[in-house]
């Protein structure tokens, strides 16, 4: 009687937090493109013209052939970065690869991460596994370790975004250092669990899946924040030359401010990275359509020109997975 029991009542559970989770999508999306429809008819109705006339005539100012270059530029800059990330970190806490062998997999995981980035990880957990002989759950706690890193990493610049810029920032960032405290609190009392500094009698870090967090000291994580650090700076750069090529003003400054937050945003699962686009509306409020029209297309340009990345890479990607 319980054996049967119990099965069909992890499913159930199982399935409400899967339902639970859809419904969070759904009404995180339709919120953003209702905030966005009724922000950018506003704006319209303000210039005297219909809302799918005022969007047409954003987008036909914009200077698509240098922003086109600059975005191509970048996307290449950021694929090398993050390969020489996820390089550094297996050699860390697995074995040495060499970076040339992480380029096909890399690149090939962007496709996947057109889905979601968290199984593009998978992806390439379940590659390595299969070319390396690597353990897969060691592979996983190495990109676990990297999604981690990621959090904190843009944290720290948002922090420092705020110091440097704080008198251009919106009225609400004013919990940034709030949020950095507690972020640093959270950090050092992560590290020192996993060096066995707190609880050492506990027995959940033992798990196979922590693997690269027990393995992991300050300086890993130092290294991490560094060795990720210019993809970021380059973004500010990047970001502040396109928006000025989108007809919007905008300086380094406030961008190193704005940036992190954004690329939070860009990380919530929701089309066409809504949530991201809504915030460049929210942090630019005096040019809803080009900043909407900026959003649309910056974020997925990017995420779709390192998918084409990755489908120059494909061939050499199975052929590495399936002829071993």
């Amino acid at each position: 009687m319980t054996e049967s029991v119990v099965p069909s009542t992890t499913n159930a559970s199982n399935g409400a937090a899967k339902t639970l989770g859809r419904v969070g999508f759904f009404a995180i999306t339709a919120a953003c493109f209702m905030f966005l429809y009724y922000r950018l008819n506003a704006a319209a109705a303000r210039e005297g013209f219909p809302l799918l006339g005022y969007m047409a005539r954003v987008f036909a100012n914009v200077r698509w052939l240098p922003w086109l270059v600059l975005m191509m530029i970048y996307s290449c800059f950021y694929f090398i970065i993050d390969t020489l990330v996820v390089t550094r970190a297996l050699t860390w806490f697995i074995k040495p690869i060499r970076y040339r062998d992480i380029l096909p997999i890399r690149a090939s995981a962007y496709i996947i991460s057109l889905f979601s980035e968290q199984v593009g990880k998978g992806a390439m957990a379940y590659y390595l596994n299969r070319r390396d002989h690597v353990p897969g759950w060691e592979v996983a706690s190495v990109m676990l370790f990297i999604m981690f890193g990621e959090v904190f990493y843009l944290l720290t610049w948002a922090t420092v975004g705020f110091i440097v810029s704080r008198n251009s920032l919106p009225a609400v960032f004013g919990l940034m250092p709030i949020i950095a405290l507690g972020a640093a609190v959270v950090f050092t009392l992560w590290v020192l669990y996993f060096r066995g500094t707190i609880f050492p009698g506990s027995q959940f870090r033992e798990r196979t899946i922590f693997h690269a967090f027990r393995r992991a000291t300050l300086k890993h994580y130092v290294l991490f924040f560094l060795l990720r650090s210019p993809a970021l700076l380059a973004a500010v750069v990047v970001y502040t030359i396109a928006l000025n090529l989108f007809g919007v003003p905008a300086s380094l400054t406030p961008l190193l401010g704005y940036l992190p937050i954004i690329f939070f945003a860009a990380t919530i699962p929701t089309p066409m990275r809504a949530a991201a686009i809504t915030l460049w509306v929210v942090l630019f409020p005096d040019n809803e359509g080009q900043m909407a029209a900026f959003g649309f297309v910056q974020h997925n340009f990017f995420i779709l020109f390192n998918a084409l990345i990755g489908v120059v890479f494909w061939r050499q990607a199975q052929r590495e997975l399936f002829d071993r």
